[in-house]
């Protein structure tokens, strides 16, 4: 749906990059499986990452993404924001995210509370000016060890 002209190493490649390889590779009829309407034979986070990979095979000029990766771990989470940076990089994206690592690189995040914009800027700009990024940001990074802790 993202490219009906996409090659099969295009269409390949595209879920390489959305991190669905992986598991399509698991099926029975790997890249031949029939999904479901509505991909109901597939998993929450099987499904986001079949629709990033027709994004990325469609490169849109616009793309708005609501929770687009919220069923996936952070890791794939960072493997498939890399995608978008490298494969699609004029295309603009509009991010709709409560896992602030879904958007500590944008340009520009709009901090929004009940349906109204509180606070605006880089995740730079935002830690140092918006108690309630700050609080967010703390949350959900207070129990991940910095890789130097690991050692």
């Amino acid at each position: 749906w993202g490219n009906p002209n996409a090659t099969d190493e295009e269409i390949r490649r595209a879920c390489q990059l959305a991190q669905a390889d992986g598991f399509i590779q698991e099926f029975p009829d790997k890249y031949d499986t029939y999904i479901e309407q509505g991909g109901t034979n597939v998993s929450g986070g099987q499904r986001q990452r079949l629709c990033i990979a027709r994004a990325l095979l469609k490169k849109p000029k616009i793309l708005i993404l609501d929770d687009s990766t919220s069923a996936v771990d952070t890791k794939t989470d960072k493997l498939i924001r890399e995608a978008f940076h490298n494969e699609i990089p004029d295309t603009t994206k509009i991010i709709i995210a409560q896992r602030i690592a879904s958007v500590q690189e944008s340009d520009m995040i709009l901090v929004m509370e009940e349906g109204r914009i509180t606070a605006s800027g880089t995740h730079e700009e935002l830690l140092r000016t918006c108690d309630e990024y700050r609080s967010i940001y703390e949350s959900q990074t207070k129990n991940q060890a910095q890789p130097e802790e690991l050692q």
